[in-house]
């Protein structure tokens, strides 16, 4: 039972993996209230971003009532932070100017992550047309000038920051205050500002041998090493970068897990085949550190099934592998982070079936599972499934990940399983759901298409402004007012309204308003933009000659057109079900899965789409054929309960918040396959117009891969310069990831600017 809830557990939060952030609301606020996260760990990548939180953390601070009265007590600090990086000394500066009394605490020296480049180091000043917030000097310069120059600033403004002391705990009071502990003693304050960062964790191999004094997890100085025997591991930038620096005195063997560079810079890559080729460095691709015994490191190699074994002598070893969240550290704060899926299962399984049976007791049903029910009131029923969604709900707001699965599926399973028809209804809500949701002379598929329309405008005018107009991009302005244009205009207003309105007052003719075939079936309005198979009725239930023309330009002209000269823009840009993707489930778009396990279960709706063609081909000819009407009609059955309801509708959309809002578009969706393999063809034969490039200024923030909702590395392209298309992606061209960029590395091709109504231009390299 263990090993599956892990199994599970591995899926639900791939989409984070180790690069998992503290859960945050409005104004950087953590779980914990009072305990502020900025920097790093909250999403800003470089430093002028982590500056610019560092003013705006204390800005929201000042606007406390509690922060705009004195303590009363002289030991009381208003804001204690942690961290002397970018983002804490400049919030510490802003809480001086407001007359905060403030000290900053720092486990190792002021600006360590900074101060722990290779000497020399050119530190940017990114992204260039974003000037710098807040008292800090930031402008091009080598890392030695940049600590020198916050050194005195720190100094003329008075900070107190106490390096080389570390946080140790922290304990919240019932007033709300802190007490935070240090090896040298305690703090007393209001709030708690952390800006630890996550790079001053590096990332450690967890072998035998590891803690020796000549392995080291930084490259401090690589050009006081000459005439050494050095082993450098990894095979990031970081890594190929100190082997070509140590190389260039030394003798070094550089070892990689990996079959070859994945996600390293162009440049880095022509630089490091050349030292291979001239004998500077030794390359041992698929091989894995097992232990170090004195001077000696123990590699294994996968030969291609075999496993050989390797001693390799070295003064030194620089293990260059990345880093990691400090998750044990913030954990042990109270902080919750991101897709932490902590809770009990079986509870939320069991109230989750509780709610159901309550509400088959509430709908009049005398029996259950073989049991009379015959006694029990239907008031009882309706309490039963009130008080199981509450504790729900109740076990949700206190942490519980399972709780919150349980209630969104609770919620959309109730929506979809009675939208299937009256009469129809899926257990509980058999013989009375519709009818419960019917109001106002309107059935409950009317009401049904009112709750989408205005989930995807609240969701979406929030989104615009999250990414258009906070951010002054065009682009995703334009995106999102294209998405909600067409789904107020094409799935809302036309077929429940217009349509009937043009055959009630004739405004397309007397002949075809009085022509039942085309007049009683206002449902297939929804066919002018949904192509088949996303509209997958198109082509049989007895449709007019006028649907079946269109449906066959649609599909077979203008999306393959449309897909030509903007890839699979449609589900980005058109369609309603990627459209209540983008809106209400952007705010989780983070969660996605990545990595190549889930591009694997991309098959899924390569075969949803030859289903779809065997069940068409089939409907348009049982009328024809005898043979066909039985397999016909299953057919429609299953893929109108299957993909219909629970595909399109039940699991993605309650796995929104969990998943990231593109699991039908991703996995099941027939047309995004269709256009898939449209623009895979163009690409092949070079004649495609969709691409996104990079430039070579990527400093691998991950930031463009983490918003991705179709779980693309983007950043392995960027790193690479390679163009990302639909050729060896599923990309869907929304554009956040070049919208997130801080460094404007990725842009839309040139060969796509003319179609695009705005772009981000792409900047000249360093």
């Amino acid at each position: 039972m263990l090993k599956l809830r892990q199994k599970i557990e591995n899926i639900l939060a791939s989409g984070s993996g180790a690069l998992r952030r503290p859960v945050l609301k409005k104004g950087k606020e953590s779980s914990v209230r009072g305990l502020y996260v900025i920097g790093d760990l909250a999403g800003a990548p470089v430093i002028k971003l982590a500056m610019a939180q560092g003013v705006e953390v204390v800005d929201t601070l000042s606007a406390l009532p509690e922060m705009k009265t004195p303590a009363g007590d002289a030991s009381m600090l208003d804001i204690l932070v942690i961290g002397a990086g970018a983002a804490g000394l400049n919030a510490a500066l802003a809480a001086r100017d407001r007359g905060f009394s403030c000290v900053v605490l720092e486990k190792g020296k002021i600006a360590n992550t900074i101060e722990n480049f290779p000497e020399g180091k050119w530190v940017y000043a990114e992204p260039d047309d974003t000037p710098p917030k807040g008292k800090l000097w930031l402008d091009g310069a080598t890392k030695e000038d940049l600590i020198a120059r916050w050194d005195s600033i720190i100094r003329e403004n008075g900070l107190e920051v106490r390096a080389e002391e570390p946080l140790t705990s922290l304990e919240k009071q019932k007033d709300g205050t802190f007490i935070a502990h240090t090896p040298k003693g305690k703090y007393r304050a209001k709030k708690i500002v952390l800006a630890t960062g996550q790079r001053g964790n590096p990332r450690k191999l967890g072998v035998p041998g590891e803690d020796q004094p000549h392995v080291y997890h930084r490259l401090y100085s690589p050009r006081k090493y000459h005439d050494e025997e050095i082993l450098v591991v990894g095979g990031g930038n970081s890594a190929v970068e100190a082997a070509l620096t140590l190389s260039e005195r030394n003798k070094v063997v550089l070892s990689y897990r990996g079959s070859e560079f994945a996600r390293i810079f162009k440049d880095n890559r022509k630089k490091i085949d050349e030292a291979v080729a001239a004998g500077r460095v030794e390359m041992v691709f698929n091989s894995q550190i097992r232990e170090f015994r004195g001077k000696e490191a123990v590699l294994s190699i996968d030969r291609g099934g075999s496993q050989d074994e390797r001693t390799v002598r070295t003064n030194h070893v620089f293990i260059l592998i990345g880093a990691d969240v400090p998750v044990k550290f913030l954990t042990a704060l109270g902080i919750r982070l991101e897709n932490d899926w902590s809770g009990v299962p079986l509870r939320s399984i069991a109230l989750t079936l509780l709610s159901f049976a309550g509400l088959w007791i509430y709908g009049g049903h005398a029996s259950l599972l073989g049991s009379d029910l015959s006694g029990i009131p239907a008031w009882f029923g309706g309490v039963l499934a009130l008080g199981s969604i509450g504790g729900l709900v109740a076990t949700g707001i206190r942490g519980d990940r399972w709780s919150w699965l349980g209630f969104s599926f609770f919620i959309w399973y109730s929506i979809y399983s009675i939208k299937v028809g009256k009469g129809e209804e899926f257990w509980p809500f058999r013989d009375w759901g519709y009818d419960a949701l019917s109001f106002f002379e309107r059935p409950w598929t009317f009401w049904y298409t009112v709750i989408y329309t205005a989930l995807m405008t609240y969701f979406g005018l929030e989104a615009l402004k999250r990414w258009g107009l906070d951010r002054k991009d065009k682009f995703q302005i334009w995106r999102f007012v294209s998405l909600l244009s067409f789904q107020w205009l094409f799935f809302f207003i036309i077929p429940e309204f217009l349509f009937t309105w043009a055959v009630k007052y004739q405004w397309i003719g007397e002949k075809l308003a009085g022509d039942p075939q085309f007049a009683e079936q206002a449902w297939r309005a929804y066919g002018l933009v949904y192509a088949w198979p996303l509209f997958f009725y198109t082509f049989f239930y007895d449709p007019h000659q006028i649907w079946i023309v269109w449906g066959v330009l649609l599909t077979f002209v203008i999306i393959p057109v449309l897909v030509l000269f903007h890839g699979k823009r449609y589900c980005s840009w058109i369609c309603g079900c990627g459209g209540l993707a983008e809106t209400f489930g952007d705010r989780w778009r983070h969660l996605a899965p990545k990595g190549k396990t889930s591009i694997r279960w991309e098959w899924m709706n390569l075969a949803v789409l030859i289903f779809a063609a065997a069940v068409t081909l089939l409907m348009l000819g049982r009328d024809s054929v005898r043979l066909f009407m039985a397999p016909a009609d299953l057919g429609v059955h299953l893929y109108r309960v299957m993909a219909d309801i629970w595909l399109v509708g039940i699991l993605p959309v309650t796995l929104y918040p969990f998943f990231g809002g593109k699991v039908w578009c991703r996995y099941w969706c027939p047309l995004a396959k269709l256009m898939q393999i449209f623009s895979k063809a163009y690409t092949r034969f070079g004649i495609s117009r969709f691409r996104i490039v990079a430039n070579d200024k990527c400093i691998a923030c991950n930031e463009c891969s983490r918003n991705c909702q179709v779980g693309i590395d983007v950043m392995q392209y960027a790193l690479k310069q390679e163009p990302l298309d639909n050729g060896t992606s599923s990309c869907i061209g929304c554009g956040i990831c070049v919208t997130v960029c801080p460094m404007d590395t990725l842009s839309f091709s040139p060969s796509t600017r003319s179609s695009l109504p705005i772009y981000k231009q792409q900047p000249a390299a360093h």
